[in-house]
Formats: structure tokens, sequence, C-alpha cells
């Protein structure tokens, strides 16, 4: 088992930056991917970036592109999404999950912290 817990939510002004972290325990990550996800008021959840454990390959949404960084800290099993140039669309709750490499469904969730990007 595998229990994540995200931090670093809070409010900011429209072109600032805010880094969310995710701490793992249960286990360590390696062979596992790291994944960040969000859910504004009323839309679905979406995916934001994704990087590899073992690898530190990483993938990203168009829209947040060149602005977010995924990376993460071996020796902390904790992952982190840097967030820079922030616009009001970027607010939501904010989420990490892990999966397996193996498999294809993330099956261990954080509970979400809020981010709220003001314009």
């Amino acid at each position: 088992q595998v229990q994540l817990v995200e931090s670093g939510g809070g409010l900011v002004q429209a072109g600032g930056s805010l880094k969310l972290s995710c701490a793992a325990s249960g286990r360590t990550l390696n062979n596992y991917r790291m994944g960040w996800f969000r859910q504004a008021p009323g839309k679905e959840r979406e995916f934001v970036a994704h990087i590899n454990w073992n690898s530190g390959i990483t993938y990203y949404t168009d829209p947040v592109k060149g602005r977010f960084i995924i990376s993460r800290d071996n020796a902390k099993n904790t992952g982190y999404l840097q967030m820079n140039s922030l616009k009001p669309e970027d607010t939501a709750v904010y989420y990490c999950a892990a999966k397996l490499l193996s498999t294809s469904n993330y099956n261990y969730w954080g509970q979400g912290t809020q981010v709220t990007v003001s314009s």
C-alpha cells in the first residue's frame, strides 16, 4: 500500500508561483509513476503531468508545458509540482497519484490540495 499526502496549495495572484509536494509512505516508489491531476469546480478531473520514478522521464499536458515542472526526490520519497506563471484557469484541487508502471490505472491517490489563482 502507498499513502500519499499533498501539501503546498494556497492562494496566489496571476503570474505567481506555487510548489506542491506529495509525500509518499508505505513503500518506496521504485517502478512507480507519480502523476498530478486537477479538478476545477464543475469540471472533470484532468491529467496535468507525470514522472516515472526510476528514470525521471516526465510528461505534461499541453496547457501547462513550459510553466509547470514535475520532479521527485528519491531520498525523501516525495514528488513535487512547481507551478509558475499561474493563470486563473489553473484554479483547481490538485491531486497526486501513483501507480506501478506495469498497470493501467492510478490506484493510489492523495486527498488533494486547493490552488486558487486570482486575477
